[in-house]
């Protein structure tokens, strides 16, 4: 497309639904927005968008364009992302990505971060999929599991996980606590939907306890210890987080084959950035990991 600012003029349009707030966000004059789209569809040969009273509304042909131009806008702004990373002083956004089980520690980490660099803006955002630091969608990523193996990532060993059995205090007082793991097959647990879950503790599980002992199941770590707090049955929590809940009970300790080793991710072109040099170093000193290479 030779002139990217008619596409992202017709992009906000669609968002906005009217000319009026397309103008708002681009900052340019109404005429212009309607210009843009006009030399658009004219150069297209195709109607981009049904005009009506209320506003401005994408035709299929319209739908198939702004679709491309969403993901090229949002390509812009993470390339956008990883220049301004690049600056030599601790200032600016720092993206943050990680499973939300890791919230606990990542948000006490972040938040004295930016006590001691007031300048940055934190960005944390937690999911399941893997961040393509690439593709500038984070600067730093706190991985568990295999070591990742993305070529042009730079990959450091930060800590292990522990994992151990926890009940609610209620749950224990009903149900009794177990001695030993021969008595679990008479305790119910709170666990993972996805019986393909590769976490070492969810494959032990799956060993151990029988199916229909796992009475709540769910795909989200924060409503396992919700349902763990709330007595619904015995589940596995990190040791650090559960120590932050005084109403649990510990009913087995960590055991090696639970525990998963984490690792701190960043992309080579940024590694060497003074942000993200400043976050690594408190991260590793928050959490009492300062040797890890």
């Amino acid at each position: 497309m030779e002139n990217w600012d008619e596409v992202r003029t017709a992009y906000h349009v669609a968002r906005q639904g009217t000319v009026s707030g397309a103008a708002d966000t681009l900052g340019m004059h109404h005429a212009t927005v309607i210009r843009h789209i006009d030399a658009l569809e004219s150069r297209l040969g195709v109607k981009l968008f049904q005009r009506h009273a209320r506003g401005y509304t994408a035709t299929e042909a319209g739908t198939d364009l702004l679709r491309v131009a969403q993901t090229t806008d949002e390509q812009f702004h993470q390339l956008e992302g990883r220049i301004k990373g690049r600056g030599s002083d601790v200032s600016g956004e720092l993206l943050v990505t990680s499973l939300v089980a890791f919230a606990p520690l990542m948000v006490g980490a972040l938040t004295t971060f930016r006590q001691a660099y007031p300048d940055v803006t934190v960005r944390y955002l937690t999911d399941d999929r893997v961040f393509r630091l690439e593709y500038g969608e984070a600067h730093v990523a706190l991985r568990a599991g295999k070591q990742p193996e993305e070529p042009d990532n730079v990959v450091q060993s930060f800590a292990r996980q522990d994992i151990a059995l926890y009940a609610s205090r209620a749950y224990v007082d009903a149900h009794g606590q177990p001695s030993g793991e021969a008595d679990l097959k008479d305790h119910v647990f709170v666990g993972h939907d996805d019986l393909n879950n590769r976490a070492p503790f969810l494959l032990w599980l799956r060993d151990t306890v029988p199916r229909e002992n796992v009475v709540f199941r769910t795909t989200d770590s924060r409503v396992m210890e919700r349902a763990i707090l709330a007595g619904a049955g015995i589940g596995f929590l990190g040791v650090r987080e559960a120590a932050q809940l005084p109403d649990l009970v510990q009913v087995m300790p960590p055991q090696e084959n639970w525990s998963s080793p984490l690792w701190l991710v960043t992309h080579v072109d940024l590694h060497r950035t003074a942000k993200v040099q400043a976050f690594l170093a408190h991260i590793k000193e928050y959490t009492g990991e300062g040797s890890a290479r």
